[in-house]
């Protein structure tokens, strides 16, 4: 098994390689007339920006010490975003590479024949005059060939829609998410309760790179709602109650009428679980680890998530489910949608998830949609319906390319009503 894991490991590492070299030919090599001090530079930068990015992601999950992690992360993460769409922008240039060529030779002038010499015309002997030209031409270096102008031209055009790209979906988290609104009509629900508002946020992904400024400004627009119940879905750090308390203690300030509830997610448990748990329930926050509380109207539940199972701690829907009345809508909080399966079985009337970020980069909703039942927003499943959020933050790169960020307020509507 080692040995089929590590021949996979070096063919997955050719492949990279093979296309971040032949990245590099035609942003660096291919736009350098010869080797010099461009060359060099765009050499350095394909082969420094690789190294941090694995050394940013060895140092999130090694616990390294917080200030290497966010010396690191910046360029790191940020370079592995640039990848994936350089590869995509310089294929696309393949396609205008040849028609670019095409219309230059068209547009050429046709090159005028040498002038011929007269057959009479004599050089007169003698020494050749000396001092400077009565009328001096300044020589100016070469211009570049046509190939080489292409090349820079669609090289250019490639690095700059990547840039941009990374640019403009890096601006779109840091901003801060967005808000939507979700109607979901729940047949058990009681005309009482109709209308009960729960702002739902996940994946705030507090870390070397998003700290407590992205933390109060998740706070604040989830506060602007005026939601009757705040539910944060798991994945809220990357990194220990140490390293990034502060950086949550503006949680401690979500307001809502019957208060805020937390289940875990992967991430707590790369993150040490037990004391964010713990954390979470000095900021005032209500850990739902596999468990349930009754509200007016409906249960609201929560389980651990799948990645609990490596520590003894993951979902238990018995314990939380078990002995409730199915005469009452319940509503359940599990951060990964996969749940959805064993939600359906305990009669549950609606999940509420997040985990996929929506594919946070594209094509990685592909990615996404392989290994998660719904992606992003509301799908039913039998008699049960779930929700799926983008999440508020990101992982790894602060960039998000077609799957914007969003806090969501789910809306609950009785049929009864």
């Amino acid at each position: 098994m080692v040995i089929v894991f590590a021949v996979v490991a070096l063919a997955v590492l050719a492949v990279v390689a093979a296309l971040y070299r032949y990245v590099w030919r035609r942003l660096v090599r291919d736009t350098t007339a010869a080797p010099g001090r461009a060359r060099r530079t765009g050499t350095a930068v394909f082969v420094t920006g690789p190294a941090l990015m694995i050394a940013a992601l060895v140092a999130e999950r090694s616990g390294a010490p917080f200030w290497l992690q966010r010396t690191l992360a910046w360029p790191g993460f940020l370079w592995m975003a640039l990848s994936v769409y350089l590869l995509p922008a310089v294929l696309a240039g393949e396609v205008v590479r040849p028609l670019l060529r095409r219309l230059l030779e068209r547009r050429a002038p046709a090159t005028p024949a040498p002038a011929a010499v007269p057959a009479e015309t004599t050089v007169p002997a003698g020494p050749a005059p000396s001092g400077p030209d009565p009328d001096p031409v300044q020589a100016s270096p070469p211009a570049p060939s046509r190939r080489l102008f292409v090349s820079r031209v669609v090289g250019g055009a490639a690095a700059t829609a990547a840039v941009g790209t990374v640019g403009y979906g890096t601006y779109g988290v840091l901003r801060g998410p967005r808000v939507k609104h979700v109607t979901v009509p729940l047949a058990k629900l009681p005309r009482g309760a109709d209308g009960f508002r729960i702002a739902v946020v996940s994946d705030i992904h507090l870390g070397p790179i998003l700290g407590r400024g992205f933390a109060r400004k998740v706070v604040d627009t989830i506060n602007a709602t005026q939601p009757d119940l705040i539910a944060v879905v798991g994945d809220l750090v990357d990194g220990s109650v140490k390293d990034l308390g502060p950086a949550a203690a503006p949680l401690a300030q979500l307001r809502a009428r019957h208060g805020a509830y937390f289940v875990t997610g992967n991430h707590e448990y790369f993150s040490g679980a037990e004391q964010w748990v713990e954390q979470v329930r000095r900021l005032g926050l209500h850990p739902l680890e596999n468990a349930r509380t009754e509200l007016p109207g409906f249960d609201l539940a929560g389980v651990n998530d799948v990645q609990g199972e490596s520590e003894g701690q993951g979902p238990d829907f018995g314990r939380a489910l078990g002995d409730r009345d199915r005469a009452r809508a319940c509503v359940l909080l599990a951060h990964q949608p996969v749940q959805i399966h064993e939600a359906v079985r305990h009669g549950v009337d609606l999940q509420l998830s997040g985990h996929t970020h929506g594919g946070q980069l594209w094509p990685g909703n592909f990615i996404a949609r392989a290994a998660n039942p719904t992606v992003a927003g509301l799908e039913r499943y039998g008699d049960t319906q779930l929700y799926v959020s983008r999440g508020a933050g990101a992982w790894g790169p602060p960039t998000r390319v077609g799957a914007p960020s969003d806090i969501t307020v789910v809306r609950l509507a009785s049929k009864q009503a």
